[in-house]
């Protein structure tokens, strides 16, 4: 069955990035790439992704332009209220709205396998308010920024179900209970 999991990493005070979007405090950090939790295993259990637009014009802007490629497979949907151009040879879908729809598309085309929400934490969190978010699975690196965009910003119960160290990062995966009141 498909579950739909918020995968990320962040900093041990709760940003994901700082507040120009940059992500250049996680691309220092220790990482064992086949250590426990690591992403390219995720990413084989994963059939299609949601992504926010910022996240994909930060891939864009700092990944595709200096000359590296669409690592990902699945199709991706990016939930947008802007015009953004799209990857040569990459399945994106620009989306609008709310999470329910783009949710039963990805999960269709996912075919029986996961549904990656990439971020960010707002995106995640309508996910959450849909009831539609069954897992968080967080890196937390030794690292604090005192301001950025938040991991998660919404009142959820989560009950832990795994933990483990990946060098640098303290990790842990999560099924989503609920909303809190």
């Amino acid at each position: 069955m498909s579950r739909t999991t918020y995968y990320t990493a962040t900093t041990l005070d709760g940003f994901i990035a700082d507040e120009h979007h940059s992500l250049d405090w996680l691309l220092t950090q220790d990482v064992d790439p086949a250590g426990p939790m690591n992403h390219d295993e995720f990413v084989g259990e994963v059939g299609a992704l949601v992504m926010g637009s910022s996240t994909y014009q930060w891939l864009l802007d700092n990944h595709i332009s200096t000359g590296g490629t669409w690592d990902y497979r699945q199709p991706t949907w990016v939930m947008t209220s802007r015009d953004l151009k799209a990857v040569d040879g990459a399945d994106i879908r620009f989306a609008r709205g709310g999470a329910r729809p783009v949710h039963a598309e990805a999960t269709a085309a996912a075919g029986g396998k996961d549904v990656w929400v990439v971020g960010g934490g707002d995106l995640a969190g309508q996910f959450a308010d849909a009831g539609l978010l069954d897992a968080v699975v967080v890196s937390i690196a030794p690292v604090t920024l005192g301001a950025g965009r938040p991991l998660l910003p919404r009142r959820l119960d989560l009950r832990l179900v795994e933990v483990a160290r990946n060098r640098a990062f303290a990790c842990a995966r999560y099924d989503v209970v609920g909303p809190r009141p």
